[in-house]
């Protein structure tokens, strides 16, 4: 037996399309053997045939042979197409994607092994209704999409059941929790019973305290914002006195310098300068007009 890696359920689809094959390779090729019997039936009654009349006869065998085989050969490819669909389809179900190896087709070692199973493995005996049933596809039963699925079911499985286990824990957890706050709730309230007289009493001189301490601070923030104030009034007046002293001082400063310069004005020693200065002023022009005469003679 031919070995192709397939189990029991997969060798018999084999076996199964395989006979689909030849049976219609059988078909054909009667077909075949019947264009030759009607050409010798219908052609070949007399003795002799000139070369035209037995071109004749070929071309027209010819023409009915290619057409048998290019009707096989056109049937036979759109088959496998259908018998890929079906394939296809099943794996789409499983969200599969299938791929083909178009240069597998023409691998001559694998192809003498699929004519050894044929020869080998073809069993013609098997009953005429096992051929004409025809089974649709199942899903795979061992190894594959299966055996995934059920690994992620288990998995799946394991981490609900370890969810589960948690949410006790949690739930303990939450439990002694509630437990621990309706305890302590409790002796909380007995607590306050118990120092509720003192606690009002302390709570209520706390407050008059508190209110003592406050208007302290507000007496104490009033009298200094009282103080600023005053402070401030105190200081713009000086400032509006200093200011009329400085344009008092300014404009007695202004009058002595101007009764010291008449003053100086009116000294000798002015008088002398004065008049030292214009005796100057008239040599200087004297003395122009000189270099005047001077220049226009040359």
């Amino acid at each position: 037996m031919a070995d192709f890696g397939f189990n029991e359920h997969h060798q018999h689809e084999v076996i199964n399309y395989m006979r689909f094959a030849r049976s219609k390779r059988a078909l054909r090729l009667k077909t075949v053997d019947s264009c030759f019997q009607d050409l010798k039936e219908s052609r070949l009654i007399e003795e002799t045939y000139t070369v035209d009349e037995v071109t004749d006869i070929l071309n027209g065998l010819q023409v009915l042979v290619r057409g048998e085989v290019e009707m096989e050969l056109i049937n036979t490819a759109h088959t496998n197409v259908l018998l890929l669909r079906q394939l296809f389809s099943q794996a789409e179900k499983f969200y599969l994607r299938l791929q083909t190896d178009i240069s597998e087709l023409e691998n001559r070692e694998l192809l003498e092994q699929v004519a050894e199973f044929e020869k080998t493995d073809f069993k013609p005996n098997i009953k005429a209704n096992q051929e004409t049933t025809k089974p649709k596809l199942a899903p795979l039963n061992e190894g594959g999409v299966s055996e995934l699925l059920q690994r992620e079911i288990s998995r799946l499985q394991e981490d609900n059941d370890k969810l589960k286990a948690r949410l006790r824990t949690l739930e303990s957890r939450a439990m002694c929790a509630l437990e621990d706050k309706s305890k302590a709730e409790t002796a909380l309230k007995d607590l306050q019973k118990s120092q509720g007289v003192h606690q009002s009493v302390m709570c209520a001189q706390e407050i008059a305290n508190l209110e003592d301490t406050v208007a302290a601070m507000q007496a104490d923030f009033e009298k200094t914002l009282n103080t600023n104030i005053t402070s401030q009034k105190d200081l713009q007046d000086s400032l509006v006195s200093t200011k009329h002293d400085l344009l008092r001082v300014q404009g007695q400063l202004s009058l002595a310098e101007k009764e010291l310069e008449k003053k100086f004005q009116q000294t000798a020693a002015y008088r002398n300068l004065k008049e030292i200065l214009n005796k100057k002023n008239e040599q200087i022009k004297d003395l122009r007009k000189r270099l005047l005469r001077y220049e226009s003679a040359e």
